[in-house]
This record gives C-alpha cells, structure tokens and sequence, in this order.
C-alpha cells in the first residue's frame, strides 16, 4: 500500500514555545535532540488543521459548547476502534487526563482513603495521590524475562487493606504493556470482590502495535462498568495534547454526576473553541493517518530494537506492545540514572527522562520517547551509542 502521510520530515519545533523543545533549551546552536515528554514530532493529520484553520477565520473565539456532532465522533471512535458501545451522557469533558485525576480524586476521596498504583508508572499518578492526601499503596509490577506483569497477589493484599480506589494506566506507561484480556479479568473480578472503584488511564490505547488488541477495562461487564471511569483522548493519538481536550468517560449516574459537580465548581466545565474543532476533526478524519502512524512507530521501535542489540548492548529494551515510549535498562553501566540523564544531557546534547521518576522500579531506566522521523532517532541512538562507548 503505497504510503499516504508524510512521518520522515523534520519539522523545526525550535523556538514555537514546545515544551519538548524549547522547555529544556534545544538550540540551533546546541544541536540538542529531545526525546523526553510524550508528544510527536509528527505534524498532524492535515484535515485537523484545516477544520482549526476554518475555524479561526470567523474571528470570533468566544465561550465554546459541545455541541451534538462532539459527542457523535467520540461515541462513533470508541465503537469502531474498539469494540466499545458507549452513550452520549456518559461523555464528560475535561483540559487533560492529569487534571481529571486530580478532580476524579477530590471528587471520590476523603484525605486518608487509599489509592492504589502500579510502578513505576506515568509519575503525575503520585502527585495526585499527595495533592488530596490520599495514602499512596504501590503495587510494584513485575519485571520477568525482559517484560512485565502484574503481582496479582501482592494487589489482592492492596486491596484487602481497604482500599478505595486503583488508578490503573492502560496501556502502561511507561513500560509498554498492552494487558491481555485475561490479566483484565483477573483484575477486574478483585476490584469487583473488594469493591474498588477504577480510574483507567487509557490515553494511549489507540497506540498498539499491529497484532495486539486493547481492551477497555469498563467494557468487561457491565458490572465492572458501574465502577469504573475511563479517561481517553486524542491528545496521544493525533499529537494534539496542546488543544487540551480529554473525555472522561462515565456510565455510572452517580459518580458522572458528581464529577460533574467538581468541574463546574473548580471552573473548569468549559473546554476551548479549537479542542472541540480538533477533537471533531481527528475522530471524523484522522483514521487513515493513525493506520499509516502505526505501521511507522512499530518500525521506529524495530529499528530502535535492533539498533541496542548491536550497538549498545549494554543497554537492555523491554519489550512494549504500544505506546510509543521505549523503557530502556542502562543498569549495566553501573551510574545512577540521574547521573545518567545529565550526562546525556552535557556530553551527548540527547534530553532522556530519568527512570527514578516513574517510581519504584524505576532506578537505572530511562524512557526515550521514538515518535520521530528516523533520521532523527538514528540521529538520537547514535549520539547516546557514541557517549556509551567512550565512558
């Protein structure tokens, strides 16, 4: 099939106002090359910015609805990409994923209720927790032959403990697991038996590799659905996390109801004119880029995957199944990841994240986001082989 999107140009981010870029002083001058935080150096699905471009020509940019076709696009999405039947009112809205963990917490707990995570895992997971003094319990996952799982019952003591809620990311970031069906049953039949309410993180689930199916956790059964909150959006999947629009998804009357509540409270019950054109526009427009995204990233990661294994084999790939985050092991080479993450940073100008972020079991990893054109990964891997190679 011949290719229709263009994922092998570099765009110049430098000097936009990219978090990515300019937030951590990528220069002309410095040559700097960012593969941290999690956004693409891909341009966008050109219909996306079209609909935006239309929509900034009416020149008038106040208060903003979700109208109708809002919530048909999103409601369409879920039951084509995945299997998933869900209706309008279940859709609420918030700026990002992280905000609404942080409301999804005010809303649901008392300070000292217990919150259960997964590390190491995508570090604003633990803020939240601090933020509404909830008592922050890890379920460490399970590192196993290059990939992991989770310990089922170190969970189930977690939970017996009296746990209210398990903020669950799925697909994990950031070790790449997509969960097969059986482990979400497995999980889903404890968080049911100790009547745990679910907050799924599930902003990359459009992000699988070819072969591999994600499942949404509120889709198990319809009683897993009563207590479970889905946060999704097209942030990841279009590269659009700038526009800020997220969809909280809630079946439950009650706990929508509430949430709700928090949101119009704190002011935060309105998203922005262009989220909701770009949000509309990906969901209608952008599947045929995702398909070709896909095929581009699982090469980025082949490519990545190869490259360690022959040129820095010290180095140690955990093997992913989506996301476009590498989890990568540099404990061989005996520093600690801090020390790591700034050497790259002076001496080879290549800006990683830190793996001690992420939590417990994060020490010695680093996370290398590949969601580039491959020249400039190639670019990337060859510096951090070169400094490898001379410590």
């Amino acid at each position: 099939m011949m290719q229709e999107y263009d994922f092998d140009t570099i765009i110049e981010r430098r000097h936009t106002g990219s978090a990515k870029w300019d937030g951590v002083h990528c220069t002309r001058e410095n040559g700097r090359i960012p593969m941290w935080v999690a956004d693409m150096d891909f341009l966008c699905p050109p219909e996306i910015t079209r609909a935006l471009m239309k929509r900034a020509e009416h020149g008038i940019y106040g208060y903003a609805i979700c109208d109708e076709s809002y919530y048909e696009v999103i409601v369409n999405w879920m039951q084509k990409r995945h299997g998933w039947k869900i209706e309008k009112d279940w859709i609420c809205t918030s700026p990002g994923i992280v905000t609404a963990l942080d409301m999804l917490l005010r809303t649901y707990t008392e300070p000292g209720d217990k919150v259960v995570i997964q590390p190491p895992v995508y570090y604003p997971f633990f803020s939240v927790v601090a933020n509404n003094k909830c008592e922050l319990l890890e379920n460490p996952l399970l590192l196993d032959e290059g990939k992991y799982r989770i310990d089922f019952e170190d969970l189930e003591e977690k939970f017996k403990s009296g746990t209210k809620i398990f903020l669950f990311c799925s697909p994990h970031n950031p070790v790449g697991r997509v969960w097969t069906r059986e482990e979400l049953v497995r999980l889903g039949a404890l968080c049911l038996e100790y009547d745990v309410l679910v907050i799924a993180d599930e902003i990359h689930s459009d992000l699988i590799f070819p072969g591999l199916t994600h499942h949404v956790f509120a889709d198990l059964s319809e009683d897993l659905a009563r207590q479970t909150i889905v946060c999704n959006a097209p942030s990841k999947t279009f590269n659009l996390a700038g526009l800020q629009a997220s969809n909280i998804i809630i079946s439950n009357p009650d706990l929508r109801k509430r949430y709700n509540r928090t949101m119009r409270n704190s002011g935060l019950g309105l998203l922005n004119v262009f989220a909701i054109e770009g949000l509309k526009a990906a969901y209608t427009f952008g599947e045929p880029w995702l398909d070709e995204l896909l095929v581009y990233l699982k090469a980025n990661y082949d490519f990545l995957q190869t490259f360690i294994e022959e040129k820095t084999p010290q180095l140690i790939l955990t093997e992913a199944e989506g996301t476009y985050l590498a989890w990568i092991d540099f404990r061989n080479l005996i520093l600690d990841d801090a020390a790591v993450e700034q050497q790259l940073k002076n001496e080879a100008d290549l800006i990683l994240e830190r793996g001690s972020l992420f939590g417990t079991g994060g020490q010695g990893f680093q996370r290398l986001n590949f969601a580039c054109p491959r020249v400039l990964l190639s670019a990337g891997l060859n510096r951090l082989a070169y400094w490898i190679n001379t410590q």
